[in-house]
């Protein structure tokens, strides 16, 4: 009994530190495609990366809560920033908008669908 409880709380450690990675394309103004990845942490929520070749934007997100959507800031090297939100349609899968400080709105993708943008 030991021993098997030994090896769960083993798994449970390993499944904490796993992250995994999944697609994801961000649509700016004028059908600018930004192509990146989401990782997602189990416990620490998780972060993304995009470029379209000139710029690269960022943003890092805390779990999703049982509403199963995130908010997170959203910051690239032209300069713009601004708020994302998010809904996970599955654990692996889902999108939201990306709002800029300039009024633009911004589609984002994760999961299998990014990539056929």
């Amino acid at each position: 009994m030991k021993r098997l409880a030994l090896i769960f709380f083993a798994a449970l450690a390993g499944m904490a530190a796993c992250d995994v990675s999944h697609p994801v394309a961000v649509v700016g103004p004028k059908d600018t495609v930004f192509r990146g990845t989401a990782t997602a942490s189990f416990l620490e929520g998780g972060w993304f990366q995009a470029t379209n070749g000139k710029t690269s934007c960022q943003g890092r997100y805390s779990p999703a809560s049982e509403s199963r959507q995130v908010t997170f800031p959203v910051s690239c090297t032209n300069g713009l920033s601004g708020v994302g939100t998010a809904t996970y349609e599955t654990p692996r899968a889902g999108g939201g908008e990306i709002v800029m400080q300039d009024g633009s709105r911004w589609k984002f993708i994760f999961g299998r669908a990014a990539l056929a943008v």
